[in-house]
């Protein structure tokens, strides 16, 4: 990776995933001492402390990782497109497992303390996520990884792959917002309005995610930064011209 950005301002670009990336990490790390430190910390045993994995395995699966792998198609801009297909695929395959291992933490701990499921706007949010999170990643496995559509058939449907990853990341950020108000809500209520130090930490996890959102979604839709057409993706590019410009596109 010689050159960050393609065009130019790549010293800004770096600049811009670096910090992308230190918002990201510290996320998850402030996640951790939230539930290790003030939780109790982590078990696979059906008490509060399994629960507690639930958070740290969406934020590192459902937005760290997946945001990276969105990323990795500005950052590894002059490397061979098939190579960060695999890349961007498997950090993708990665954050969907994390995030699947964290969805059975909380129905675990749910059935153990008999507690109702998919009750609040955050259960209902979170698995809305998810479950277009999996559909996301199987389209993309048949349209790009493993292409069996026609040329054309995958110029329609990239534009809406790459929609629906900024979207999806949006949804994971705003359902863990939610996340982190209710367990609070939930854990400190009487404190919580007295500035308690773990409601004043969770506040901060809650900012640090909006930030890498923010910047995430600066940095794929800025045109300076788009990765630059080569041979193998100017037949995807004539066919998405055609269609964004009211043509008719070529038969397959």
């Amino acid at each position: 990776m010689d050159d960050l950005s393609p065009r130019h301002g790549g010293s800004v670009f770096a600049g811009l995933v670096g910090a992308s990336q230190v918002l990201g990490l510290v996320s998850v790390v402030l996640t951790g001492v939230w539930m290790g430190h003030y939780r109790g910390g982590f078990a696979w045993d059906g008490s509060a402390h399994e629960f507690n994995l639930h958070p740290l395995c969406m934020v590192l699966g459902l937005i760290f990782l997946h945001g990276d792998a969105i990323l990795v198609y500005r950052v590894f801009c002059n490397e061979a497109k098939k190579h960060v297909k695999l890349l961007h695929g498997f950090i993708h395959l990665l954050a969907l497992i994390i995030s699947i291992v964290g969805v059975v933490a909380v129905f675990d701990f749910h059935r153990a303390a008999k507690i109702p499921d998919m009750y609040s706007l955050h259960s209902w949010c979170g698995m809305a996520t998810l479950v277009f999170f999996c559909l996301q990643w199987v389209l993309g496995l048949l349209f790009f990884l493993f292409p069996v559509a026609s040329s054309w058939l995958r110029a329609t449907y990239l534009p809406i792959h790459v929609f629906c990853g900024l979207t999806l990341l949006v949804m994971a950020i705003g359902t863990s917002l939610l996340g982190i108000t209710e367990k609070l809500l939930f854990s400190i209520t009487d404190a919580y309005s007295l500035f308690a130090p773990e409601g004043v930490l969770a506040n901060m996890l809650g900012i640090l995610l909006l930030l890498y959102g923010v910047l995430l979604v600066y940095l794929i839709t800025r045109e300076e930064y788009r990765r630059p057409p080569n041979p193998e993706e100017e037949s995807l590019s004539v066919h998405f011209k055609n269609l964004t410009e009211g043509g008719v596109p070529p038969t397959p």
